[in-house]
């Protein structure tokens, strides 16, 4: 079975697949092959990816040999016409977010997989592209504001007298929020972290982070682990609550997101207002309108003094590292798909498929895209 790995857009520097999976896939019963120069901006070669037996075509040959299309981002609108029926295409296609846009794929007939609706269960998490990239984001969501803020991060005492340690807000507590947690705590801040979910309390607290507790929030069990719109008044507590703290913090990380929906919004203009000059926000929500009612997609403003970053495809800029991660979610994907006798069988029923098999045949399959389409 021939694999593709197509180029990513100018944008993004990660790649799909790396020369340490390589040899894996090709255990599995690929034929693997690179479109020329695909991993250069992830600083992997044409040669790293021919030392370990992957062909390196131009982009034209993959799409027309290759039955399997890997890439992070769908392929642009100009590759349509070379995608057909018989290709399977795997991606973070986002359909939830980018449902016209997924239709549009979907209507060249390849089955699509989009590994960021693989459910959150136990079995899935070695694929759970989202998670291995949040990682990612929230370590790098630190450095990022740490390079901003112009002040230490950690107490120090000097013969200048002491310095007191930077305090750290982060709104969201999944992966990108815990791992914005330990690293600003590496770094020394004092940080305080806000969740709807008390479960996550106990992981919070463990990495050395004060939880901020607002009472009455909807459980998020039915949705994978992912935080659920809240009631109006829990909304205006919550609203009360984050303000205080936004106005005592140094830095405001925000993570939230609710799956198909707009970001809800947790730092309003008046939070901003109230905060010291040379404050920094950092926006990983800022694709989905954004956490914060001030920042902007893909722009770092300077707002009454305070600094806000909008980025959410943090993991671009720490390309190689996150690359590898993406990588092994992909070959682990893959994994689940071949049977004992080495054949890849597409098992319709299973919970995984059922939830990532966004189109096949020219048409949506994907309930909750479906839902969004009309």
């Amino acid at each position: 079975m021939k694999l593709g790995v197509i180029a990513e857009p100018e944008f993004e520097n990660r790649i799909s697949i790396t020369p340490d999976v390589i040899d894996a896939l090709i255990k599995l019963g690929f034929e693997v092959s690179m479109e020329r120069g695909a991993g250069t901006r992830a600083s992997f070669s044409d040669k790293d990816f021919e030392q370990v037996g992957a062909k390196v075509n131009g982009r034209d040959q993959i799409f027309q040999e290759s039955q399997v299309l890997v890439s992070i981002h769908a392929p642009d609108t100009t590759s349509f016409s070379k995608i057909n029926a018989k290709h399977i295409l795997v991606g973070t296609f986002q359909p939830l977010n980018r449902p016209k846009e997924t239709l549009a794929l979907a209507e060249t007939k390849a089955k699509l997989f989009s590994m960021d609706t693989i459910p959150r269960i136990t079995r899935a998490q070695s694929m759970d592209v989202l998670s291995s990239q949040a990682t990612v984001s929230g370590y790098k969501a630190v450095l990022l504001a740490a390079s901003h803020y112009g002040r230490f991060f950690p107490m120090l005492t000097t013969a200048a007298g002491t310095i007191t340690p930077a305090r750290v807000l982060i709104l969201g507590a999944g992966v990108a929020g815990l791992q914005a947690i330990a690293t600003a705590r590496r770094l020394g801040a004092v940080v305080d972290v806000f969740d709807t979910r008390p479960e996550v309390k106990e992981q919070c607290m463990s990495l050395g982070a004060k939880f901020v507790e607002v009472e009455g929030a909807v459980a998020a069990t039915k949705t994978g682990g992912y935080a659920v719109d809240q009631s109006e008044d829990y909304k205006t507590r919550q609203k009360e609550a984050i303000a205080k703290f936004v106005e005592k913090a140094d830095i405001v990380i925000s993570t939230a997101l609710i799956p198909g929906k707009k970001a809800p919004v947790l730092i309003t203009k008046d939070m901003v207002d109230s905060m010291r000059l040379g404050s920094v926000i950092v926006d990983l929500a800022s694709a989905s309108g954004g956490n914060c009612e001030v920042s902007k997609n893909n722009e770092t403003i300077l707002y009454n003094g305070i600094t806000i970053i909008g980025n959410s495809n943090l993991p671009s800029t720490q390309p190689i590292d996150a690359s590898r991660m993406y990588a092994k979610n992909v070959f682990n994907f893959f994994f689940f798909f071949f049977n004992k006798e080495k054949q890849f069988v597409i098992n319709r029923e299973d919970e995984i498929i059922e939830n990532c098999l966004i189109a096949e045949d020219g048409s949506i399959r994907h309930k909750a895209t479906l839902a969004l389409l009309s």
